[in-house]
């Protein structure tokens, strides 16, 4: 009987260390920051991350017309998401997945102009000298 007792205090102190780990269904949505427009076409790299922040491989997906993306059964944990966009500036950000089903918005910027060194740039002043 005392081994009963103690096989059952073994299993419930087990129990919750073999608990499945928890999964996410993530939705991502890509639009035009000045216009709200959805992305269609773009390229969302998924890359999970560990403690440390290293890459654990990846996960590519391309956007609808409506601009959506979505992958189911993510790992919860950090997520380095990158969209890539023909025409648009690209993104790059990390996320924390701790809900059964999360959703990101991404607003993609347009591309910024070329830096020339033969244009003048107002907004650098020289330095002054005494």
């Amino acid at each position: 009987m005392k081994r009963f007792y103690l096989l059952a205090l073994a299993l419930l102190i087990a129990l919750p260390l073999c608990a499945e780990d928890k999964y996410s269904d993530i939705t991502i949505k890509v639009v035009k920051e000045e216009t709200g427009k959805p992305v269609r076409n773009a390229i969302v790299v998924l890359h999970p991350l560990n403690d440390k922040g290293k890459e654990q491989g990846n996960i590519n997906l391309k956007t609808d017309q409506e601009g959506k993306t979505a992958f189911n059964n993510l790992p919860y944990g950090k997520l380095r998401v990158q969209v890539i966009a023909r025409g648009r500036k690209t993104f790059g950000d990390d996320y924390d997945i701790n809900q059964a089903a999360q959703e990101i918005n991404i607003k993609l910027k347009p591309p910024q102009d070329q830096y020339s060194i033969y244009e003048e740039h107002p907004e650098q002043k020289p330095p002054k000298q005494n």
